[in-house]
Order: C-alpha cells, then structure tokens, then sequence
C-alpha cells in the first residue's frame, strides 16, 4: 500500500508565495519521477510541473520563472514551491507520482490541496 499525502495549500495574497510538499509512504523504495498538476473550475487537469528520473525538469509556460518543483530522495517527497503568485493560479493542485517498489513500478495521484489566490 502506497500513500501520497499532500499539504501546503491555501489563500494567499496576490505576489504571495507558498511551497506544496507531497510525501510517498509505504512499501516504496523511491520516488522516480513526479508531476504537479491543476485543475481550476470547469477547466481541465494540466500539467504545471514535472521532475524526471535524472532531476530534469519542465514547466508550462504559465508558470516558467515563477514555479519550482524538487524532490528529496531521503525523504521521497515532491515539492512546488510558487512565488509571484496571480489569481489565475487558483486551482487544486495534485501531484503524481511514478514509484518504485519490490517489484515494478506504479503510478499514484495525491488527494489534491486546494490553492487560492485573492486579494
């Protein structure tokens, strides 16, 4: 059993910063890569950061110089750290994840945590 918690959602001002963690628990040995994802209302899930096996990463354009995203492999968590927040930002924002385990691999999503931007 794999769990992925989620943490370090919630309201924040307009230029605000927050940093979202998710950690992978379980019959895991590490993570391989990860992915941080939104949905904002009547909008569909997209991709807004991923990290692969090698520590390269990606972004979408709408959030290229403002997001970050990293790991810790002692602790098998993925971060996102956003500054220079906007209200377009707003949205429920998941991580995936792509682990390792006693044999193969798997894929598994986080609950989502909930990222509001308003002054």
């Amino acid at each position: 059993q794999v769990q992925l918690v989620e943490s370090g959602g919630g309201l924040v001002q307009p230029g605000g910063s927050l940093r979202l963690s998710c950690a992978a628990s379980g019959r895991i040995f590490r993570i391989l890569a990860a992915g941080w994802y939104r949905q904002a209302p009547g909008k569909e899930r997209e991709l807004v950061a991923g990290i692969a096996i090698g520590s390269s990463t990606n972004y979408a354009d709408s959030v290229k110089g403002r997001f970050t995203i990293s790991r810790d492999n002692a602790k098998n968590t993925v971060y996102l750290q956003m500054n220079s927040l906007k209200p377009e930002d707003t949205a429920v924002y998941y991580c995936n994840v792509l682990v390792s385990l006693e044999v193969g691999s798997a894929n598994y999503w986080g609950q989502g945590t909930q990222v509001n931007v308003s002054s």
